[in-house]
């Protein structure tokens, strides 16, 4: 068996002496809650844990010190720091406190980091759902002996956890501003009249049916299996892509599209090939974001088809780029397909059903210009604050991987 080496991969400037390593219970006291209640008190003045890891209030059971927290049952392995806090503790979490040659901080991060994957190693069950107070106190813990160094550490990953928190924050603002101006930006309710609209624009919005909005076009009915992202001539919109992983629309050309692995399939549905503006509904799903749509842009050059559960449509004349797009799948039309969907496990909706829904838009092009111009200045800066936030967590990652034995 290979032996646990003694130093990290990686470390800051000026530290070269090995680590040592001691068993948890070695370097801080642990104990358990007291509390086996979950009842919630409202307007208490303290945090209180629970097995379900979910904050309540509460005024009971008052700590005050520095002291490590991790679940021991239901959400086993979520770990929380506190520096003079004062919680209430369920009885299946645990605390470690009173800490000796480690810091506090530097625990966490080691600790949180560890403990999930050496609680498994330490039990014989397939699935962890809870641990012994004995295994986490035997566990082995490997730290630096200088406590700068050990500071240095929890530093850095504090100014790290700091940046995910501020670009999770901007990430959750903004998808929040998305939701609430894809509300008021539609007219609801039977009105004419969006809440929210563009300086210049006065006229009431006209109401027409699907129907009379788009002409439909053929699908086909191809699998996974029947595609491929390797070779091929013509390209496939999944209805499974356009529920979970395309957004109100698509850049054709700079989106990863599947190709049709047999082009005698694809050459059935040549008239069918789709085009800027054309808009493709997922006609089931698994809950009610059935009838969730993208409208395909870039599509010049290349041969693209509707797939297998989708209602593909082209709007009979033109219209402001990425509006239908963030209309259809604005709560302004969608929630009128939710009397129509069928099914219980698996919900889906008909083309037949939607040719009769009503569609409220402006008569003007520039306002429906405006519109999809906002929100896809919208939807990008939401995708680079999730660009950002991903990377971050790439980082956190690789540093807690090498920056620790």
């Amino acid at each position: 068996m290979d032996s646990i080496p003694k130093n990290p991969s990686l470390r800051f400037y000026g530290f070269t002496d090995d680590w040592e390593q001691r068993k948890c219970k070695e370097l801080c006291s642990i104990g358990t809650g007291k509390s086996n209640t979950q009842d919630q008190v409202d307007g208490g003045e303290y945090p209180f844990f629970i097995r379900s890891d979910k904050a309540v209030r509460s005024n009971k059971y008052l700590y005050d010190e520095e002291a490590v927290i991790t679940i021991g049952d239901g959400n086993i392995g979520r770990v929380f720091h506190y520096i003079n806090g004062k919680f209430d503790l369920h009885q299946r979490c645990y605390k470690m406190a009173d800490f000796k040659d480690v810091t506090a901080k530097y625990f966490y991060y080691f600790f949180s980091k560890n403990f999930y994957k050496r609680a498994m190693s330490m039990t014989a069950k397939a699935t962890v759902d809870s641990v012994r107070l004995e295994m986490i106190a035997d566990m082995d813990i490997q730290f630096p002996s200088d406590i700068m160094e050990q500071r240095l550490i929890a530093d850095y990953f504090t100014n790290l956890d700091n940046l995910i928190t501020l670009h999770q924050r901007k990430y959750d603002k903004l998808v929040n501003i998305k939701r609430s101006m894809m509300e008021k930006m539609f007219p609801q309710n039977g009105s004419e009249f969006p809440e929210i609209r563009f300086n210049g624009f006065t006229e009431a919005w006209e109401q027409r049916k699907f129907a009379s909005v788009f002409d439909g076009l053929q699908n086909n009915t191809l699998s996974r299996a029947e595609l491929n992202y390797e070779s091929g001539t013509v390209r496939n919109v999944h209805y499974g892509d356009v529920l979970i992983k395309f957004g109100d629309y698509i850049d054709a050309s700079k989106t990863e599209l599947p190709y049709i692995s047999d082009d005698t399939k694809a050459d059935k549905f040549k008239n069918s090939f789709l085009q800027d503006g054309d808009i493709i509904i997922a006609d089931t799903a698994e809950d009610d974001t059935v009838g969730k749509c993208t409208e395909i842009q870039g599509s010049g050059g290349l041969k693209l088809l509707s797939g297998l559960h989708t209602i593909a449509c082209r709007p009979k004349e033109k219209h402001g780029p990425m509006f239908l797009g963030y209309y259809i799948n604005s709560p302004a039309y969608h929630n009128q397909l939710k009397p129509l969907m069928q099914g219980i496990k698996v919900t889906s909706i008909s083309r037949s059903a939607l040719q009769d829904t009503d569609m409220i838009m402006p008569k003007s092009i520039d306002e429906q210009i405006k519109i999809g111009e906002y929100f896809s200045n919208l939807d990008n800066l939401i995708t680079l604050h999730q660009r950002k936030l991903e990377k971050l967590k790439v980082i956190k990652k690789s540093m807690l991987d090498n920056m620790f034995v």
